[in-house]
């Protein structure tokens, strides 16, 4: 196969980071290795960019930064027009993604960053093949589950879907699905909603984040290698920020229902949550076994991991959950529901996946295993194993990146 040229457009794109920003650059560097790539993304980027090519570069990424005129590029800065910056900023980029094909003649156009179903791309424009995703957000929250949350929580899930409704009707939306030569779910709801709108071939990605080989070691590097002979407290943890949809809320109350000896609760994040769960703790009359840490430094959260027996991630939309992938690659089992991103990157073999039907049988399901998980260690360990050999099989950057450059050759192909 010949070298390819393409150009990818991410928005969020920044090596060093976590989320969008992780996914965008980790993406471009393993693509760049097969084929030549340009990459549209945001002027702010630049600095970290070029920093990093400095120190390793890639001759074959090219990055061309965009960015909105005057005051329309400062609009980012507020998190609320978040959105509404990003739709602008992509009639910049495709203005430059135009005048770029005219001189290059790119083979391949790919949409990466942000991966929001509902959202346009206009690279669906240009007149040669398009490649959009991997996208999530076609998951919801279980109307059942909103009896917990706050008014903050409910009028949050109501624009949420109305943002999602709204979405699924903009013209934009649909031609890009339409356009797309395959879209990328990484979840079955999201796929289910590309195919509403439209999207003639649909593939499952491994969901959107990965873990690369210099993480993976560190990660693995917390795990033991021998169960401990001394008894030791099981420790439960749930990691990320403090919000009603993460479900925290939930692995509290399977603690307080498991009533389990010997055990502690910890929660790592901060967020609106925080007073609610702290004040559900006391009610639940587990205070004294619940510990909040609060935000702190990667490092330190991440010793916090390696310090834990099972991953608590309870959470009611989420669609590439980054902690799952660590939890796994530091041998840690995890604790799920039957819901979003979490059901595709758990097995039975690295963790448990309970029903997310309604809060009291989600409560119940998620007590019976931790009841499980607390007291077999052997299982444990044989858990976290098996998810260390899956997020090395599934889910490393080097793997994601053979696997999408397979994609770019059996399009290409396909058109020629």
């Amino acid at each position: 196969m010949k070298t390819l040229k393409g150009l990818v457009a991410a928005y969020a794109c920044r090596p060093g980071q976590g989320s969008e920003t992780g996914v965008g650059w980790n993406l471009v560097k393993e693509l760049a290795k097969y084929h030549e790539v340009w990459v549209l993304t945001r002027e702010n980027n630049r600095s970290a960019i070029e920093a990093e090519l400095a120190c390793n570069p890639i001759p074959t990424l090219h990055v061309v930064y965009c960015n909105l005129p005057g005051l329309l590029g400062n609009w980012k800065k507020l998190g609320w027009a978040v959105h509404l910056h990003y739709t602008l900023w992509q009639f910049q980029a495709y203005a430059v993604a135009r005048q770029l094909h005219r001189e290059i003649r790119f083979d391949i156009s790919h949409h990466i960053t942000y991966g929001r179903y509902c959202a346009p791309s206009f690279l669906a424009f240009l007149p040669i093949p398009f490649i959009w995703g991997p996208v999530g957000g076609g998951e919801t929250a279980p109307y059942a589950f909103w009896q917990d949350f706050s008014w903050r929580g409910r009028g949050y899930e109501l624009l949420r879907d109305l943002s999602r409704w709204t979405g699924e009707l903009n013209p934009l939306v649909r031609f890009t699905a339409r356009r797309s030569a395959i879209a990328l779910a990484c979840t079955s709801e999201t796929a289910a909603r590309l195919s509403q709108i439209g999207a003639k071939r649909i593939e499952m990605l491994s969901g959107q984040t990965g873990i690369n080989q210099q993480e993976l070691a560190q990660l693995k590097a917390l795990s033991s290698a021998e169960l401990s002979a001394a008894p030791q407290p099981v420790r439960f943890l749930s990691l990320g920020r403090l919000l009603h949809w993460k479900g925290f809320h939930l692995g509290l109350r399977a603690f307080a229902e498991a009533n389990l000896p010997n055990a502690e609760y910890w929660v790592v994040g901060e967020g609106a949550e925080l007073t609610r769960l702290e004040a559900l703790a006391d009610q639940l009359e587990i205070g004294d076994r619940v510990r909040f840490f609060g935000s702190l430094p990667r490092d330190k959260a991440l010793s916090l991991l390696g310090d834990c027996d099972v991953l608590v991630h309870p959470s009611l939309h989420d669609f590439s959950p980054t902690v799952c992938l660590e939890a796994m690659a530091a041998a840690k089992p995890v604790l799920c529901l039957k819901l979003g991103g979490p059901a595709q990157q758990i097995s039975e073999e690295t963790g448990r996946r309970v029903a997310g039907n309604n809060p009291e049988q989600a409560v119940r399901d998620l007590a019976i295993a931790m009841t499980e998980l607390a007291t077999n260690p052997q299982l444990r360990a044989g858990l976290g194993q098996a998810g260390q050999k899956r997020v090395s099989e599934l889910y490393n950057w080097e793997t994601k990146g053979q696997v999408l450059i397979k994609l770019y050759e059996k399009i290409v192909g396909e058109e020629s």
